[in-house]
C-alpha cells in the first residue's frame, strides 16, 4: 500500500527541473529498488565488459559507462525505467569507425571514443533545443528489428575466433566467418571447453528462472576456475590488469580533423539513441500511466555521453533488456539505477584484481550470448505473417549491415524507414463514405461509379496532400465525376489531410476547376483549422465559392438534401406553368380564340369599364386557366405561383368587373395585364 503523504519524500516532477525519474520516493519501495539495484549490476557488470570488448575499448571503460553516465542521466532524465549504460548497437557504430583511425584500445582510440560521445551528447542537447525528439519515429520498429538482427550476427560472428581459440582476420563479417571456417583445424579446445560450459551455465540459468543472475555465476566460475586451474600457463588467452580505482577526468580528443571524421558516426548513434530510448521509455510511461517528457528525456541522454566523453569512456544508449531486467526485478524509479552505479563504484575501488583471471574464451561466450539475443527472430517471422513488404525492408536492412557493415547498414536503415513512410503517404487508402444500415458512416473502395446516394460523393482523401500523392486526388476526382450516374454534388472529407503543400494546392485548384467544369457543385468538410488557413492563403476557397465548407460530412448531406428539395419543387412550380400554357393554347385552339381576341362578351364588358372610365378599351387580357383569379383581380407577368392559387392580389394585378353571368373566368381573359397597365 502506498505510503502516506507525509511518509514521502516530497519533490514533485513538475516542480523539481532534476530527479524527474526518481521523485517521489516510498520509503516503503527502498529495499525493492535497491534489490532491483543490485540485480542490474549483477548482470549488467559482465554485458558491458562485453560492450566494452565490441567498441575495441579497454575493459575497465565498460564499468564506467555505468557509474557517472548513468548517474547523471538518473539525475536529469525524465523515464523512471530506462537504463542507460554501453549498448551493443552504439559499441559495434563505433567500432566500425574507429578501426581505420587508431589501434583499438590504444590512448588515441580512447579519446577519439570520448569526442564520438561528445559529438552525439551535443546533438541530443540540440535536438532538445530545435524539439527534434521527434526524429526517433523516422527509424521505424521494423527496420530497428532489422537492423539489431544483423547487428547481433555481425556481433556473435566476430566473437567465434576467441572461443574456438584461434585467429582470424579481417573486418566485415563474411571474410572474418570464412577466415574462422578455414582456421577449425587449428583450433584450441582448452578455449573450446571454457566457451561451453560458460553457455551451459547460463542457458541452464535461464531455463531455471530468467532472474538468475547467469551471466554473473558463469563469469565467477570462470574466473575461480581460470585461477584455481591457472588456465594461463595451458595457453587459455585472459584479460590481464584491470586498473583499480575511479576513471580519471580529461578532455577527449579535440581537434577540427577528428571531429569532422567522426560527425557522421555521431549522427548515426545520435539517430540509433533517439530511436531505442524514446521507444523504450515511451512503452513504460504507458505501461504504468505516467508523466514522460521526451525533451527532458534528451537532455538526461545529451548530459550522460557528455559525463562519458570527460570520463574517458564511450557512448552509452538507453537499454531496453537491462530496463526489462530491473522492471521484472521490481524497481519502480531511478534509484534502482543509483543503487548500481554504488555497486559498480565499489567493484572499481575494492574488486578489479580478480578480473584479470578471467579467459577470454568466457568473456567472448558472454558477448556471443548477448548478440544471439539481438537476433529477433521471433520478430521477423511475426513480420513475414503479417506484412511481407515490410519483412522485405527488415530482410535488407539485416543483409546491409552483416555484408556492408554497420555504419553503411545504419545509413540504409534510416533511407529504409523514409522510404516506407513515403511509400504508405504516397498511395494512401482513400474511399467512398456511405451510410450503414444503422445509419453510420462507413468506407467502400473508391472506384468508378462510386456514390454515396444518387447524385451525391463523399470522397475521403487518407492522408495529407504533399508533392507526391496530390496527383492521386485528380485521378480519383476524375474518375468518380467521369463515370456513373449524374452528379451534382461532390464532399472532399478532410478529416486526413494535416497539410497542404504549395504543389499539391496548384493540383487542388485544378480539381476544383475540373468539377465545375462538370457543373457539380464541390464542397469541403472536416477541415482542419490549420489547413483552411492554408486554402484561404492558397485562393482555393474563393475558388470554390459560397456554401463551401460543412463540419462534418452529416451536415453537407443535410444541405444536399434541402438542396434537392429545393430544386424539386422549383421543377414542380416549372411543370405546373408549361402546364398551363399548354391548357391555354388548347382552349385558344378549341374556342377559336386567337391572342388579343375575346369572345364578344368579354369585349363589350371591358369596352364598358373603359368608357366609364375616360379610358381606351384595354388590350384582351388572358387569365390562366388553371388559377382563375377572383373577381377584380387578374394575374399579372411577376406574379408568384403561390399568390395565383390562393387568390392573392399582386401589387400589379389588374382591376376590372367580372365577366357576365353564365360566362367562365377562363374562357375569355387577356395574356398579360401589364398591357393594361401601360395603356
Amino acid at each position: 500500500m502506498p505510503d502516506a503523504p507525509e511518509r514521502r519524500w516530497r519533490g514533485s516532477p513538475r516542480a523539481w527541473p532534476v530527479l524527474q525519474g526518481m521523485l517521489p520516493v516510498e520509503r516503503s519501495r527502498v529495499p525493492a529498488e535497491a534489490l532491483a539495484g543490485l540485480t542490474l549490476a549483477a548482470v549488467g557488470i559482465p554485458e558491458v565488459l562485453g560492450y566494452a570488448k565490441i567498441a575495441g575499448m579497454p575493459l575497465v571503460t565498460g564499468l564506467y559507462t555505468m557509474l557517472l553516465p548513468m548517474a547523471v542521466y538518473a539525475v536529469l532524465g525524465s523515464s523512471r525505467h530506462l537504463v542507460v549504460a554501453a549498448d551493443s548497437a552504439t559499441a559495434v557504430i563505433l567500432a566500425a569507425a574507429l578501426t581505420g583511425l587508431a589501434a583499438a584500445g590504444s590512448e588515441r582510440y580512447v579519446r577519439l571514443a570520448g569526442l564520438a560521445a561528445l559529438l552525439t551528447g551535443a546533438m541530443l542537447l540540440v535536438a532538445r533545443l530545435a524539439r527534434l525528439g521527434f526524429l526517433a519515429n523516422f527509424l521505424s520498429r521494423t527496420v530497428l528489428v532489422g537492423f539489431l538482427t544483423g547487428v547481433g550476427i555481425q556481433v556473435a560472428a566476430g566473437q567465434l575466433p576467441d572461443m574456438l581459440g584461434v585467429t582470424a582476420p579481417g573486418r566485415q563479417t563474411l571474410p572474418k566467418l570464412m577466415n574462422t571456417v578455414r582456421a577449425l583445424p587449428h583450433v584450441h579446445w582448452a578455449d573450446v571447453a571454457v566457451s561451453i560450459a560458460v553457455i551451459v551455465v547460463v542457458v541452464a540459468a535461464r531455463w531455471i528462472n530468467r532472474r538468475i543472475p547467469g551471466l554473473l555465476i558463469a563469469v565467477i566460475i570462470a574466473i575461480i576456475v581460470s585461477w584455481a586451474a591457472d588456465l594461463a600457463r595451458h595457453g587459455v588467452a585472459v584479460i590481464g590488469n584491470i586498473p583499480r580505482g575511479l576513471p580519471s577526468l580529461g578532455l577527449p580528443a579535440l581537434g577540427w580533423h577528428d571531429t569532422a571524421a567522426l560527425l557522421g558516426v555521431a549522427l548515426s548513434m545520435f539517430v540509433v539513441i533517439l530511436a531505442q530510448s524514446a521507444a523504450t521509455s515511451r512503452a513504460y510511461a504507458v505501461k504504468y500511466e505516467e508523466p514522460f517528457s521526451e525533451d527532458t528525456d534528451l537532455v538526461g541522454l545529451g548530459a550522460a555521453n557528455a559525463a562519458a566523453a570527460f570520463s574517458g569512456t564511450f557512448v552509452v544508449n538507453g537499454s531496453p533488456t537491462k530496463a526489462q531486467l530491473v522492471d521484472s526485478a521490481g524497481g519502480r524509479g531511478q534509484l534502482s539505477q543509483l543503487t548500481a552505479s554504488a555497486v559498480v563504484l565499489t567493484v572499481l575501488v575494492l574488486f578489479t584484481g580478480p578480473l584479470r583471471y578471467l579467459p577470454d574464451a568466457a568473456l567472448a561466450a558472454v558477448v556471443f550470448l548477448i548478440a544471439v539475443e539481438l537476433v529477433d527472430v521471433k520478430g521477423m517471422r511475426r513480420i513475414l505473417a503479417l506484412r511481407k513488404h515490410e519483412f522485405a525492408v527488415a530482410l535488407l536492412t539485416t543483409a546491409a549491415v552483416v555484408v556492408l557493415g554497420v555504419e553503411y547498414g545504419i545509413v540504409l536503415a534510416i533511407i529504409a524507414s523514409i522510404v516506407d513512410h513515403l511509400r504508405h503517404s504516397y498511395s494512401p487508402l482513400n474511399s467512398v463514405l456511405v451510410k450503414s444500415p444503422e445509419g453510420h458512416w462507413q468506407p467502400v473502395p473508391c472506384g468508378p461509379g462510386a456514390r454515396t446516394e444518387e447524385g451525391l460523393v463523399v470522397y475521403r482523401f487518407g492522408t495529407s496532400l504533399y508533392y507526391a500523392n496530390a496527383s492521386r486526388l485528380l485521378d480519383d476526382v476524375a474518375t468518380l465525376v467521369s463515370h456513373g450516374g449524374p452528379l451534382r454534388w461532390m464532399i472532399l472529407d478532410c478529416a486526413a489531410i494535416g497539410d497542404v503543400d504549395y504543389t499539391a494546392s496548384t493540383i487542388l485548384a485544378k480539381v476544383v476547376e475540373h468539377v465545375h467544369q462538370h457543373h457539380v457543385h464541390l464542397a469541403l468538410s472536416s477541415v482542419l483549422g490549420p489547413v483552411r488557413r492554408e486554402l484561404n492563403r492558397y485562393g482555393i476557397s474563393k475558388a470554390l465559392g459560397q456554401d463551401a465548407y460543412f463540419d462534418t460530412p452529416g451536415e453537407a448531406l443535410k444541405a444536399f438534401h434541402s438542396t434537392a428539395l429545393g430544386e424539386g419543387a422549383h421543377a414542380a412550380d416549372a411543370t405546373a406553368d408549361d402546364d398551363g400554357l399548354h391548357g391555354l393554347d388548347a382552349l385558344e385552339g378549341v374556342d377559336g380564340l386567337q391572342a388579343g381576341h375575346l369572345p364578344d362578351h368579354a369585349v363589350v364588358q371591358q369596352d364598358a369599364v373603359a368608357a366609364q372610365h375616360g379610358q381606351r378599351p384595354p388590350p384582351p387580357v388572358r387569365r390562366h386557366p388553371r388559377h382563375p383569379e377572383p373577381p377584380g383581380q387578374l394575374p399579372v407577368a411577376g406574379a408568384r405561383l403561390d399568390q395565383i392559387s390562393s387568390g392573392q392580389p399582386h401589387p400589379r394585378s389588374a382591376s376590372v368587373s367580372p365577366p357576365p353571368s353564365g360566362v367562365s373566368h377562363g374562357s375569355g381573359i387577356a395574356r398579360y395585364a401589364g398591357h393594361h397597365q401601360s395603356q
